[in-house]
């Protein structure tokens, strides 16, 4: 005689399985809007700015001239102690920038770390920066280039930060037209952007989380805490001064590790300062060639991004939408 189970029993196991649903959508689904992701506060009249040289070195005249913009926005520039410092390629030793990044994110006044500049030096401190209680106190943090290892920290803590240029244009004046859309973002706005078309785009529609940032420096990244190529998300890329083939080997990285395809977006800004190499005349070219296998993936070619004067404020870790079609690219940015 076969033992009847009890009621209880079956809605045990009607639970679980439902359970088990719904950690299988969690995690195979499209992404979802990125509805976590921690905005710093807008910045009003009178909030400090800290101005600090992580990496490279920069000239007093560069950064006096950057917070003299501030101060005419309203912003209080704070210039951090090792800003002005030199110690071979690097404005201060790994303890000096570190101390001068650690304490602008622990100081309840400061509201955002404009970087003077980039270079090379940021990875120098990750590992000790990745320990403070960043997402506590949230700060803007401004930059590119090698300030794309301080936004992939940001973005392992889920924290919005700002791709952007840094002293040097603002030094431009706040009216110049990225910079204007800077000061926007900062003060809560999201930008919307429409590019021209390109020979090489792949069009389509994608929505993700945005990430990205200098190509050689978040590749360098890949395996850490502090990986932000992922699955899923709508990725930009710019670099400078790389040769073709060695950004065509990055890439080739990202195709082995099985990512270009599960990316939900790819947009690709400006590659500079190459020469040609024997197998392509220029970086487009072989991108073209290397991406040529995912005709289904929405990609935008010659994004105003990167080493450029039109270097176009991105707001990392936000939700993207990215429309390409024939006669234009569209990327809106929202929270």
């Amino acid at each position: 005689m076969t033992k009847q189970r009890p009621a209880a029993f079956y809605v045990d196991i009607a639970v679980i399985v439902l359970a088990l649903i719904l950690i299988i959508v969690k995690f195979c689904s499209p992404a979802q809007k990125a509805t976590e992701t921690i905005y710093p506060a807008p910045l009003h009249p009178g909030d400090k700015i800290a101005i600090i040289a992580p990496a490279g070195p920069i000239e007093r005249s560069i950064v006096d001239s950057a917070a003299t913009v501030l101060s005419q926005l309203g912003y209080e520039p704070v210039i951090y102690p090792h800003t002005f410092g030199k110690h071979g390629h690097f404005s201060g030793t790994h303890p000096e920038r570190l101390a001068d990044l650690r304490a602008a994110f622990t100081n309840p006044e400061i509201r955002a770390i404009l970087c003077a500049r980039g270079g090379y030096g940021v990875v120098h401190n990750l590992d000790s920066l990745g320990m403070l209680p960043l997402e506590k106190d949230p700060k803007w943090v401004i930059g590119f280039s090698d300030i794309s290892a301080l936004h992939a920290l940001m973005a392992s803590k889920g924290i919005a930060s700002i791709h952007s240029s840094m002293a040097k244009q603002i030094a431009l004046g706040p009216d110049s037209l990225d910079n204007a859309t800077l000061f926007g973002i900062l003060k809560g706005e999201m930008p919307t952007y429409t590019f021209e078309p390109d020979i090489h785009n792949h069009p389509g529609k994608a929505e993700g989380i945005l990430l990205g940032g200098n190509l050689a420096v978040i590749a360098d990244l890949i395996a850490t805490p502090f990986d932000i190529i992922k699955p899923g998300t709508i990725l930009f890329i710019e670099d400078v001064s790389e040769p073709i083939y060695k950004i065509e080997r990055m890439i080739y990285q990202l195709r082995l590790m099985g990512i270009i395809p599960k990316l939900k977006g790819l947009i690709i800004g400006q590659f500079t300062e190459y020469n040609p190499d024997d197998n392509h005349v220029t970086m487009e070219d072989m991108l073209a060639e290397a991406l040529a296998p995912y005709p289904e993936l929405p990609v935008a070619f010659n994004a105003p991004i990167g080493h450029v004067d039109h270097n176009i404020p991105l707001v990392e870790s936000s939700w993207a939408t990215l429309n390409i079609t024939p006669e234009k690219v569209t990327l809106t940015l929202e929270k």
